[in-house]
């Protein structure tokens, strides 16, 4: 990629086509159980480099405002969140959730600005544990589309939450890398003759194949594309294959295999242009796992991996990650604790913004090349005025998009795994051609 072509696909502040784009699908603030409260203390948020206060009033009504009091751009994060809205402490004007100022101490009973005086209020929904926001064009809030884990109770969605120090699109390339976790998390997914996919133990996921080198294909669909990392499953080789497949929903959302007990799901999220927050969310409508003890087994324990109220990492770049060279010489591959932190090592270490023009892709880079050249396709639709990727038709509900893993007869068609009947009845996507995607980037 040129410089250039990397600026558009990782920048999102301003007016950057890249948040322009972002700011036409609502995206996530919080956690639900970070305001859960009525009266709650108010939570600082930030995203596409804007900052915001989130709260819950004393009817539970949640509530998203400009961190800034309009007065004098006190922040209203220190305010008093009290008796059906949020005072902020230097001159006690107090707005409601919905951004109207319904109390203004400093000014005169019968002043006019007391009428007319109102904040930036986002517009909010709660849905899958989080808290959503609408930061586009108020005239033109898009329907909330709830994503599939929103389909699961309460108490089956567990969600790990950790701050990351690089730009949001070299994590999404994380995420959709099939290839990284046969070496990376090789410790956390052990192959094992025993088992005929991916199941999960207390400390491991383990898998049915030794194959670290996976044939890649993908699917180009509305909301994104789907793609498949085909392996030589450890019994039967020659007869079946080990299928992973994955989904890329645009802009920021990646549908992971499952295990034998829950699905997963990532929300890699830019706070600005060179911070993002990485949400993991492991669901199911019966099984699942304890929020304890997912966080445990990620190493994102609240207070313990993570700092409460920023989530960024005790484990980070200024400590190494907390390496573990003896733990390395005994057998373990990465010797940092938990599947994020060995991740976010990785991520981190390319640099705030990495730079994709010194990086050589291979053949089981074909989802990332295939991110790339789609999302910088679609941050110039935007700058063109058109609508962004994934608001366009034909639409498939989010609630119906699945991931697949599992062992499967050879010449089976992955693209048929998983995939709904409503979505099989709109759709119209097709495999991704070599002669199109070979095209280099820059020459687009």
């Amino acid at each position: 990629m040129t410089p250039e072509q990397n600026e558009m696909l990782c920048r999102v502040e301003g007016d950057a086509p890249m948040g322009r784009l972002m700011r036409q699908h609502w995206m996530p603030a919080c956690m639900i159980e970070e305001v859960a409260e009525p009266d709650c203390t108010p939570l600082h948020v930030r995203l596409l480099g804007e900052d915001m206060v989130v709260f819950r009033d004393s009817e539970g009504r949640v509530g998203a405002l400009d961190e800034k009091c309009p007065h004098r751009r006190a922040s209203l994060v220190f305010g008093r969140n009290e008796e059906c809205g949020l005072r902020c402490l230097y001159h006690g004007w107090k707005f409601d959730v919905d951004g109207n100022a319904v109390d203004m101490s400093s000014e005169p009973v019968d002043a006019k600005l007391r009428i007319t005086m109102k904040t930036r209020a986002y517009p909010v929904e709660e849905a899958g544990s989080f808290v959503w926001v609408w930061m586009g064009d108020p005239a033109e809030i898009a329907p909330f589309d709830k994503p599939n884990w929103a389909t699961a109770p309460a108490n089956k969605i567990s969600i790990v939450k950790m701050h990351g120090a690089c730009n949001w699109a070299q994590v999404l390339e994380g995420s959709i890398d099939s290839a990284h976790s046969s070496s990376l998390h090789s410790s956390n997914m052990p192959t094992a003759t025993e088992v005929t996919g991916s199941t999960a133990t207390d400390t491991a996921w383990l898998r049915p194949s030794a194959d670290k080198a996976p044939r890649l294909e993908v699917q180009k669909t509305s909301f994104g594309f789907r793609y498949v990392a085909i392996r030589k499953p450890i019994i039967d080789a020659d007869q079946t294959d080990y299928i992973r497949m994955s989904l890329f929903v645009a802009p920021f959302t990646v549908h992971i295999p499952s295990n034998d007990q829950y699905h997963l799901s990532q929300m890699l999220v830019p706070i600005d242009d060179e911070n993002m927050m990485f949400y993991w969310i492991a669901w199911h409508p019966e099984k699942g796992i304890s929020q304890d003890v997912w966080r445990k087994f990620c190493g994102a324990e609240i207070g313990k991996d993570v700092q409460p109220v920023t989530y960024k990492k005790i484990r980070n770049a200024q400590n190494n990650y907390l390496q573990d060279r003896d733990a390395m010489k005994a057998g373990d591959f990465t010797g940092i604790y938990g599947i994020p932190a060995q991740d976010m090592a990785m991520w981190e270490s390319m640099g705030t913004i990495a730079d994709r023009g010194d990086g050589r892709l291979g053949s089981s880079d074909k989802a990332i090349f295939t991110f790339r050249t789609q999302m910088y396709r679609a941050a110039q639709a935007v700058q063109k005025g058109e609508s962004a990727i994934g608001t366009t038709q034909p639409h498939i509900p989010h609630a119906k998009l699945m991931s697949f893993e599992g062992i499967v007869p050879k010449g089976t068609d992955w693209q048929t795994l998983n995939v709904s009947e409503e979505e099989k009845a709109l759709s119209s996507g097709g495999s991704v051609q070599e002669d199109a995607e070979s095209i280099p980037l820059a020459l687009l």
